[in-house]
């Protein structure tokens, strides 16, 4: 991302500011953007780690949902932002995988950022609304390769690891089957429950709940080793798609050129 003289001159202007207030961080509320729809593991991760860094720093951490284009929006609005740490974003998969997908992103993923942690990585979950006749992955894909075409996958917009994690399993088990994109994961689940699509794949942490609750059937993880919270579901690779490990992650960037004692 190329930055006009004025904005250069501003940013060196505010510098020994900010970095005065770096050491005192946080003096203020500190907002976190994510670009996704509420109800999504992002979304339920951003604000269970906001509440814990909010008691343990005496500042309100408020989690502000920013669902369009890909998260490409929130994207900007960070890498934009004063580099104070004051507007953190709430990054999944879907911000490195990213620039597979398009040129044209409105920030660099690797420089405009400061990276903060790592706070989770986790697997995905391959599910189905209940009237769908398969109880593996195997049959999933039998019933894929009889009727090429008429299977509906949701998911998250064109572009993200929620969209990124299926197709390659489409590639892999060489499926025809159509992808529904959703403004997030939670639309996603709500779309799968309702019927309106017969599969998907999603973060356990919002999946893992209707999948013990019946109202959607859990077929298999993306990880390559079973997971801890299911282990008795298998593996894609195991059931069918030798290969096939996908994982996902959660943590917390900055705009670039944040001071170290903020970040």
């Amino acid at each position: 991302m190329r930055l006009g003289l004025p904005t250069v001159l501003l940013v060196v202007a505010c510098a020994p500011a900010i970095a005065q207030d770096a050491v005192n961080y946080p003096s203020k509320p500190v907002r976190v953007i994510l670009g996704f729809a509420p109800g999504g593991s992002t979304d339920i991760q951003s604000r269970l780690f906001s509440q814990k860094v909010a008691e343990t720093l005496r500042q309100p951490f408020i989690v502000e949902n920013r669902p369009s284009a890909g998260g490409s929006d929130a994207l900007a609005l960070v890498a934009k932002s004063p580099p104070d740490g004051y507007m953190l974003l709430a990054a999944s998969a879907t911000f490195s995988v990213a620039p597979a997908f398009s040129r044209n992103l409105p920030a660099d993923p690797v420089k405009d950022f400061a990276p903060i942690t790592l706070m989770t990585k986790a697997p995905y979950l391959l599910v189905v609304h209940p009237t769908v006749p398969t109880k593996s992955v195997r049959e999933l894909i039998a019933l894929a390769k009889a009727k090429p075409g008429q299977l509906n996958f949701g998911g998250s917009p064109i572009g993200t690891a929620n969209h990124l994690a299926p197709l390659w399993l489409f590639s892999l088990a060489n499926i025809k089957v159509v992808y529904v994109p959703y403004n997030g994961t939670g639309p996603s689940v709500t779309a799968l429950i309702g019927g309106h699509v017969d599969a998907l794949m999603g973060n356990t942490v919002s999946l893992a709940p209707h999948v013990k609750a019946g109202r959607l059937r859990a077929l298999g993880v993306t990880s390559a080793k079973r997971s801890t919270i299911m282990p008795e579901l298998p593996t894609i690779a195991e059931n069918g798609v030798p290969g096939y490990d996908f994982i996902t992650f959660f943590g917390w960037v900055a705009a670039a050129n944040t001071p170290p004692a903020a970040v």
